[in-house]
C-alpha cells in the first residue's frame, strides 16, 4: 500500500463504486462439489455487470435450467461468463435492460417474487434476445465444467485418457451386469 491507503492505483472506494461481487456457500449435500471447490465459500467478482444484475442471472438461469440439487456456485460459472460477454457494450446493454424489465415487471424486484410467478415471467420472455442470450450462454458454461461433471456422475473426456473403449465402456455402476448370453462370444 501507499501512503494514499491503496494499492497499484485502485481505491477501496474505486473498487466497491465500479465492481460487484456474488457471494455464496456450497451445499453441505453437495460432497462431489465440496471436494472440487477450494472452499465452501465462493465469491464471483463481476467487471461489467453489478451484483444486483448477477443474483438476477442466476436466478433466471436456475429457472431456464433447473436442477434443485445443482449448487448456485456451478450456475455462478454462467453469471461469469454472462459478464465477460457484458464486457461488449451492446451486450452489457441488453443485459441489463433485461434485467431492468424483469424489475419493471415484478413492481420493482424481480428477486423478491416467488418462483412460480418468476417462472411466468420467464416463459413471458421465452424468445427474446434477452432469454437467447442467457440460454446460449447457460447451455455451454453450466454444463461443460469439472463441477458440474462431478454433480451428474460424468467422468469428462476420455480421448486424453485413450478413449472410451480404454476408460469408462464397462464401468457402469448403476446398471445391473447383463446376462453373459448378451454378449456375443469371444472369438
Amino acid at each position: 500500500m501507499n501512503e494514499a491507503g491503496h494499492a497499484g492505483g485502485i481505491t477501496r472506494r474505486h473498487f466497491l463504486a465500479t465492481g460487484a461481487t456474488l457471494y455464496g456457500t456450497l451445499w453441505a449435500s453437495s460432497g462431489a462439489l465440496l471436494t472440487l471447490a477450494p472452499s465452501r465459500t465462493w465469491a464471483l467478482e463481476l467487471a461489467h455487470l453489478d451484483a444486483r444484475s448477477g443474483r438476477a442471472l442466476l436466478a433466471l438461469t436456475r429457472h431456464v435450467y433447473p436442477h434443485a440439487t445443482l449448487d448456485d456456485a456451478v450456475y455462478a460459472l454462467v453469471v461469469k461468463a454472462l459478464d465477460e460477454a457484458a464486457a461488449e457494450a451492446d451486450t452489457r446493454a441488453l443485459l441489463s435492460a433485461g434485467v431492468a424489465a424483469l424489475d419493471q415487471g415484478a413492481d420493482g424486484d424481480w428477486l423478491a417474487r416467488e418462483p412460480a410467478a418468476q417462472l411466468g415471467d420467464v416463459h413471458a420472455i421465452a424468445g427474446t434476445p434477452f432469454f437467447e442470450k442467457v440460454r446460449s450462454t447457460a447451455v455451454v458454461a453450466l454444463y461443460n465444467n469439472a463441477l458440474a461433471f462431478a454433480h451428474f456422475g460424468y467422468e469428462g473426456p476420455a480421448f486424453e485418457f485413450g478413449g472410451y473403449l480404454e476408460r469408462g465402456f464397462d464401468d457402469l455402476t448403476w446398471l445391473p451386469d447383463p446376462p453373459a448370453a448378451a454378449s456375443p462370444a469371444k472369438a
